[in-house]
């Protein structure tokens, strides 16, 4: 690489990776921890490009984007958050930032996303009007700081501003028509109409004609598409050849597979590619339980914001909600948080409360009690194709490899470890590798290995 990189960053441990990696690469580097600082070094014409977090001691890294794009447009900006929720990656897409990583980022990554950046710095970016209107939400429950969500923020923000129908796979309760009306009121269609349709209302021949009157252009979404009719299908096909005078974005959600759907016999072939422009498939909880507390704490605040009681989970209600499958997924989480907000005796709310709660929930069972008979192969292979689908007609980050094997390895000694009392040996011996590579990889992978673990 050739070029000089400023990078604005709070944790100066990152700046100093940054710093090494990109001499290293070639660059000139010039690094510091105040916004103050490297907006001067803007003014000055200094860099080719930048590398800002979002949270600084002296203000915002989004709030700086307008004024760079102003006074430099060929300067690429490349935004890194440890404030992984869809509003970031949509903020920073709004604000034109060149590319958008979250904390933690992929080293490997970020550099080629780097030399990709230094490679078109003459290039002059397209410049639009910026899509965050008055009547844009404040505040999206889609919260995730997961590689999945954040897989999905990135998605979300690439697609929001294009005319590509959308699909919107995911379970029941994963917040599917939250992504579709995120992606509505962060685009240029954001003044138009937003509706919802079910196959009822296109059921007879004017029900497009009059779902069409009411979109006015706006954005069109249709509610679990596998469910309609065969005729109400050829319907929606014939809506989308021939919209009208203002034609709207097409968009529709499905619980199922719709490939798969289409395979059966139960999706019209050509309903299914005209609607697969841009497919989002939306993770279970099961599939990020890394997520649970956030997404707990922040009902938990939504609730006290509208007035009720401040709580918050122990750490043993906390471990239990980690530890339960959460069939209705987001959805359900929330009514949990809801009710427990409301009915708990204290501040702190207790494992006992939790259980008490979730006893009543309909098909909720403790994920280490049942499971199903789904072999572990058959597993990752789901989770692995779900990771590329999440990525759409793009392929994930290259160095995969060795993300995944970090990704598995990294909780099998953890819970080896565990198992083992955090007895070394033990766990050696019961991993069948040598005690010293067991303690590189402990160092290696940042295992913590707690004195509760420890045998005394």
């Amino acid at each position: 690489m050739d070029g000089t990189v400023l990078v604005a960053d709070d944790d100066r441990t990152i700046r100093t990776v940054l710093t090494q990696a990109l001499t290293r690469a070639g660059c000139k580097v010039h690094a510091t921890s105040s916004l103050t600082t490297l907006m001067r070094w803007v003014a000055e014409g200094k860099g080719d490009v930048v590398i800002s977090d979002v949270v600084m001691p002296d203000g915002n890294g989004l709030e700086m984007l307008p004024k760079i794009q102003q006074d430099r447009p060929d300067l690429p900006v490349i935004v890194i958050s440890a404030q992984n929720t869809i509003m970031t990656a949509i903020q920073a897409a709004e604000a034109e930032a060149y590319d958008y990583l979250p904390k933690p980022f992929d080293l490997p990554d970020l550099m080629k996303r780097t030399a990709r950046a230094l490679d078109n710095r003459n290039r002059a970016p397209k410049r639009e009007e910026p899509t965050h209107g008055a009547d844009a939400p404040d505040e999206l429950p889609l919260v995730g700081r997961t590689a999945a969500m954040q897989a999905l923020y990135r998605l979300v923000a690439k697609v929001m501003n294009t005319d590509l129908p959308v699909l919107v796979t995911g379970e029941s309760g994963t917040g599917k028509s939250l992504i579709a009306k995120a992606i509505h009121d962060f685009s240029d269609r954001r003044t138009l109409p937003f509706v919802t349709v079910t196959s009822t209302e296109l059921a007879d021949l004017e029900g497009p004609a009059r779902v069409l009157a009411r979109v006015k252009g706006g954005t069109l979404l249709i509610d679990e598409i596998a469910d309609t009719p065969d005729e109400v299908q050829a319907r929606i096909v014939r809506m989308m050849d021939a919209p009208g005078d203002h034609v709207p974005r097409f968009m529709a959600t499905s619980q199922i597979d719709l490939a798969h759907a289409m395979e059966e016999g139960r999706v019209r072939r050509d309903l299914y590619y005209r609607l697969s422009g841009a497919t989002i498939a939306v993770p279970s909880l099961r599939e990020r339980v890394e997520d649970i507390a956030l997404l707990s704490d922040h009902f938990l605040a939504r609730v006290e914001r509208e007035g009720g009681p401040k709580r918050w989970l122990s750490e043993e209600a906390a471990e239990l909600f980690r530890a339960y499958s959460w069939p209705g997924n987001v959805r359900q989480l929330e009514n949990a948080v809801r009710r427990l907000s409301l009915t708990s005796r204290a501040d702190e709310i207790t494992r006992g409360e939790v259980e008490a709660v979730l006893g009543n929930q309909p098909e909720t069972e403790p994920i280490l009690k049942g499971g199903d008979s789904e072999k572990l192969g058959t597993s990752v292979a789901r989770h692995l194709r779900r990771y590329f689908d999440l990525h759409g007609n793009m392929l994930p980050p290259p160095g995969l490899y060795a993300r995944i094997l970090r990704e598995v390895e990294a909780p099998l000694i953890e819970i080896a470890l565990e198992a083992t009392g955090g007895n070394q040996a033990k766990c050696a011996d019961l991993l069948g590798i040598n005690r010293n590579t067991l303690r590189k990889k402990i160092t290696d992978l940042d295992i913590r290995v707690t004195r509760r673990r420890k045998l005394m």
